[in-house]
């Protein structure tokens, strides 16, 4: 079968940051093609926690925080977000965490983040659930949580209501010379936006991309037991490790009353298979901070792939040495949070705008360099 298709942008991949990527070109007037072989809102984007954080552990990876956190607003009064603004509380265990916690809330609020530094007594008096002995913390108020799936899924009926065409089923082979090519034999035509998470290196295989999988528990309905998305205060050290396997506390209230318990974080592991072994670690973990965890029944547990890049920044913006080709992927565990900024950054670019952040820390030449 073949045929032939001009648009303005073909974006390949329907999880939230393709479908942010095709919402915001509709919007700016261009004509839409969104190619997905599995379930919108599938893959990263299904297994994930849905937290919108401003994670600072690096300064270009706080930038593009806080700058989506801005645009969610609006996507956050769609009954399909499930947007509840639980905020985040930071945990130390041990007095020399607190350490830079008053250097954090300094950088936070110097990018208009609200942030206080809590001590014990202070966090018991926001979480009693606690166990006993913890040292302080901190407290992000703004920060929230959605349900990332039905979000990705109102961006692309929003996109296709305005316009664009949508390949449902449709896997992309490769791409060509002015577009790409389908496993059908369908070739559409014009310039290419690639947003496949963990699947970049099928198309684009000049740019690194590492599987970092991940474990997460549901439970059933329990009396309300915590207030905030609670993180262990190293969790960010965690995240940008290079450790095979690492475990780290981090549960969520969900608005119907469930508790979403996590983290692993798993490099070089392909199966869709629960790890045991490191699911008892992280059950382990999350008790050891909330006894009362014991107590829920834990009602299933899944897992996902990250898109890790080296430095732990998405690469976002033109391809070097392709014509017409960008890409807007990598952001690990940061994807539904970062969604909407990484999307205006690149649709900014590529129709010749001045994007609101200097794209330069985020463009995938740097791993193309080796810089990443």
């Amino acid at each position: 079968m073949s045929g032939h298709s001009r648009h303005d942008l073909i974006v390949i991949g329907a999880g939230i940051v393709g479908a942010a990527c095709a919402e915001a070109a509709v919007a700016a007037g261009l004509r839409v093609a969104v190619v997905e072989s599995g379930a919108i809102g599938g893959g990263a984007s299904a297994a994930a926690m849905g937290h919108l954080v401003a994670m600072d552990g690096d300064p270009h990876e706080l930038a593009l925080c806080v700058y989506s956190l801005r645009l969610w607003q609006r996507w956050a009064a769609w009954p399909e977000s499930e947007h509840q603004r639980c905020g985040t509380l930071w945990v130390a265990r041990e007095e020399q965490e607190l350490e830079g916690v008053a250097a954090r809330v300094e950088a936070l609020a110097a990018m208009g983040v609200r942030a206080e530094a809590v001590d014990a007594r202070g966090l018991y008096a926001l979480e009693p659930a606690l166990a006993a002995g913890m040292k302080g913390g901190m407290r992000v108020a703004d920060d929230a949580v959605v349900y990332p799936p039905r979000v990705a899924w109102r961006l692309i009926e929003e996109a296709r209501g305005a316009g664009a065409q949508l390949f449902a089923g449709a896997r992309a082979e490769c791409l060509v010379d002015g577009g790409v090519r389908l496993a059908d034999g369908r070739v559409l035509h014009g310039p290419v936006l690639v947003a496949t998470g963990v699947a970049l290196p099928e198309l684009l295989p000049e740019l690194p991309m590492r599987a970092r999988k991940g474990q997460l528990v549901i439970t059933e309905r329990h009396r309300p037991l915590l207030r905030h998305q609670l993180i262990e205060m190293g969790y960010a050290a965690a995240a940008h490790g290079a450790d095979t396997a690492s475990v780290s506390f981090n549960v969520q209230p969900r608005p119907n009353g469930q508790l979403l318990i996590g983290s692993s974080r798993e490099y070089d592991a392909t199966g869709m298979d629960i790890s045991l072994p490191l699911l008892r670690r992280m059950l382990q973990r999350a008790t050891a901070f909330v006894p009362a965890l014991r107590e829920v029944r834990a009602l299933r547990s899944w897992c996902g792939f990250r898109p890790a890049t080296a430095d732990g920044l998405p690469y976002l913006g033109p391809v070097p040495g392709r014509r017409d080709v960008w890409v807007a992927a990598g952001h690990e565990g940061l994807g539904i949070t970062a969604a909407p900024g990484s999307a205006r950054l690149v649709i900014d670019a590529l129709l010749g705008r001045t994007p609101a952040l200097p794209l330069v820390p985020y463009l995938p030449e740097r791993a193309m360099r080796g810089e990443a």
